[in-house]
């Protein structure tokens, strides 16, 4: 869908991700929990809130994606838990731990290195990790399930992405009706490639352990990297690889760390039963 502006991606895939859920929420009579979103004030605004981060996201990962920087998309959900866990620090006073503590450390590093040896801010990534932390953190805060916030955070958006098509099919720029039967599939197709992985993400996440589900996380972001490097070629030279292995240091320690304290807790848990 490269031939297709990466604004005029996201309106698809906001339009037609709140048609798939909407059917889904329909299939299973449950619309009630969207309520609550529109008659009160602090859980609208949440929502209002985290759905314009995901729009921005999803925006700068289409457009970058499509400008051939697969490779730097990847690093900013590799960013993402060590970015949660200065979040946690700074808004929501955590203690971190000294291997926490190193891990960011060695993330900032890496991240200079970019700036010192590549000549220029990693923007990409920093946008992408800073604006799916933050909305991690902000549905971390709303009281909605999976499959009724996101629906919010669709609805929200819709008014702008219908007009936007509307507007775009007007002029004779937009895509529906003037490219290829393959393009318009992939089109239409947006809200369910986008819907889906979340609605299993949610549905797994309750059935598997902590753990597994923390790493987990970093298949999507390694498998990125391995098609930016592998599929598509692009530039890795040796101060990316600096960058990026100071990085991975860091989520290396940043794992191990999570793996320890869970099985202390777990070994505190079994002593004490």
């Amino acid at each position: 869908m490269q031939g297709v502006p990466a604004f005029e991606l996201i309106a698809h895939r906001i339009t037609w991700s709140l048609l798939f859920l909407l059917g889904v929420l329909a299939w299973q009579r449950n619309f009630g929990p969207l309520r609550p979103a529109f008659t009160d004030a602090r859980l609208f605004g949440l929502n209002l809130l985290s759905s314009l981060l995901l729009a921005v996201n999803w925006t700068v990962y289409v457009w970058a994606v499509n400008a051939g920087h697969v490779i730097e998309s990847s690093l900013g959900y590799f960013l993402v838990p060590l970015v949660n866990v200065a979040l946690g620090s700074v808004l929501l006073h955590e203690r971190l731990r000294q291997l926490q503590w190193l891990a960011i450390t060695l993330a900032a590093i890496g991240v200079g290195v970019l700036l010192l040896r590549v000549g220029r801010v990693p923007w990409i990534a920093l946008t992408l990790a800073g604006t799916w932390a933050g909305y991690g953190l902000l549905k971390k805060k709303s009281a909605l399930g999976s499959i009724a916030g996101l629906t919010v955070e669709t609805i929200l958006l819709f008014p702008v992405a219908a007009a936007l098509l509307w507007w775009w099919h007007h002029t004779g720029v937009g895509a529906l009706g003037r490219v290829d039967a393959r393009t318009h599939v992939f089109v239409l197709g947006a809200g369910v490639v986008t819907a889906v992985p979340l609605l299993l993400f949610a549905y797994g996440a309750q059935r598997i352990r902590l753990t597994t589900l923390g790493l987990l996380q970093y298949v999507a972001p390694t498998v990125q990297f391995l098609i930016g490097l592998f599929v598509y070629r692009e530039p890795f030279d040796a101060a990316r690889l600096q960058a990026f292995a100071l990085i991975w240091c860091g989520l290396l320690l940043y794992s191990g760390d999570g793996l320890w304290a869970q099985r202390r807790l777990l070994f505190k848990a079994g002593g004490a039963g």
